[in-house]
């Protein structure tokens, strides 16, 4: 017997649209560029603030390499008891203003990237999704002590949606994630798509960085009108930024490196930065990983 590609929860397959109003997808999938874990910290926060419940669980043999993302195994005195399979799902809930929203979020497919692309529109076009929201973030040379800037892809048909909260100029030829190959299957299904990418500080690329977060919530509150609440990743980014400028303030090539950096965004020539002689963002990331077990310490 087949395996289906995906499966509905009890009750939500004979007409999910009638459950749901005009929602917005939000897709966050672990195993691609996610600086910080800004977009996975970001698509944690908000299925818990909407109360979001799984209503499409995918086929893990599908999709996923078994030996590269081990099922996890529940031991009790020597028994097993469970098995947690890793998987994609899709989960429903509704915004701080009572509006519909479908979140997508697991591993990046390892297999059948088409299928999978081709499996999660139909399951957008069932629901009646207005608008499709993907969340990253990668390693830029920009300042921590400057304001989160995000960049955004589309695809063609959703053009219109780039310039809303930053792009990335010029031309570039980049391996790709699912999140390009979902955001070419939406536009081609006529389903406004965008992701957004929060640029992360390179040299804390490694280490958490709620500042990430909280530009990804509010880039997704302009772009789709949803309303979700960044207060607490905000909070936590004032004490993650007072950690790093002690660790910075101690070291004068750190210190020059971030003077070089805040030069370069304020003449809109951060391009540049990459060509700067100062100290990798692995070395800085790992003295600054050791400060700050100090710090718990």
């Amino acid at each position: 017997m087949i395996e289906p590609i995906y499966r509905w929860a009890e009750g939500w397959e004979a007409d999910p649209g009638n459950r749901l109003d005009a929602p917005v997808l939000v897709v966050s999938l672990d195993g691609w560029v996610d600086a910080g874990g800004a977009a996975s910290e970001t698509i944690k926060q908000l299925r818990a603030e909407a109360a979001a419940t799984t209503v499409v669980t995918f086929t893990a043999e599908n999709f996923i390499d078994q030996r590269a993302r081990r099922p996890v195994v529940r031991l009790v005195d020597g028994v097993n008891v469970e098995m947690t399979w890793p998987t994609m799902t899709i989960s429903a809930g509704t915004d701080d203003a009572d509006s519909s929203v479908l979140f997508l979020d697991g591993p990046e497919p390892d297999f059948h990237w088409p299928t999978f692309v081709d499996a999660v529109v139909s399951i957008a076009r069932q629901c009646g999704v207005r608008m499709v929201v993907g969340l990253g973030a990668f390693p830029a040379p920009t300042p921590h002590t400057r304001p989160m800037r995000l960049a955004s892809t589309v695809p063609p048909e959703s053009a219109d949606l780039v310039g809303r909260v930053g792009t990335v100029r010029g031309t570039l030829d980049v391996p790709a994630g699912v999140h390009a190959a979902l955001e070419v299957g939406f536009g081609q299904a006529g389903i406004p798509a965008i992701t957004l990418w929060a640029r992360v500080p390179h040299y804390v690329s490694a280490m958490p960085y709620p500042d990430a977060s909280a530009a990804l919530i509010e880039g997704l509150n302009s772009v789709s009108g949803l309303l979700f609440d960044a207060s607490s990743f905000h909070a936590d980014g004032v004490a993650a930024r007072r950690q790093i400028d002690e660790l910075i303030a101690g070291n004068h090539d750190h210190v020059e490196m971030v003077r070089q950096l805040e030069a370069a965004v304020e003449a809109e020539q951060a391009e540049d930065a990459f060509d700067m002689e100062v100290p990798s963002g692995d070395e800085i990331a790992a003295e600054l990983e050791q400060f700050l077990r100090g710090e718990g310490g």
